[in-house]
């Protein structure tokens, strides 16, 4: 087995140096590695959004500055009416689950007291029954005339 490595070192436009190494050994590849390039280590990671508005001078009376004021304004307009609206459906909704719980109270009272009715009518009922009938040691038994004296 043999080793050969070769070095590239390249700078991007942040200021850091790029490493790639490039390995002939057992068909194994290093990664690229990011090596800052000043003395100080580097800095702080900037989105790509906010690379090129980092020192520029914002220009209030641009029309690039309006658009974007307009926009954002919108944005802000449509999110507030989006948030009140919310609000709005929830309140709503939370009336009618106070109108419906109200309403199945009010069932729940009625079918209680029915069931009380019904119950009293049962009880009433299966007294009368008991009442009725005569426990089974206690029946009377006919003589029959004919059979006596046999």
């Amino acid at each position: 087995m043999s080793k050969t490595s070769q070095q590239n070192t390249a700078t991007d436009a942040n200021g850091v140096s790029v490493i790639h190494t490039q390995a002939h050994t057992s068909g194994l590849q290093q990664v690229p590695q990011l090596v800052p390039v000043g003395p100080g280590g580097g800095g702080k990671a900037v989105p790509p959004s906010k690379q090129g508005k980092k020192n520029s001078f914002v220009d209030r009376n641009s029309d690039e500055y309006r658009q974007r004021r307009e926009r954002n304004n919108m944005a802000v307009k449509k999110s507030r009416l989006k948030s009140k609206q919310k609000a709005q459906d929830t309140l709503q909704r939370v009336n009618q689950l106070k109108e419906e719980n109200e309403r199945l109270e009010a069932k729940i009272k009625l079918l209680t007291k029915e069931l009380s009715v019904l119950k009293d009518l049962f009880l009433e009922h299966a007294h009368n029954l008991a009442d009725n009938v005569q426990p089974v040691g206690t029946e009377t038994t006919t003589t029959n005339p004919e059979n006596n004296g046999q």
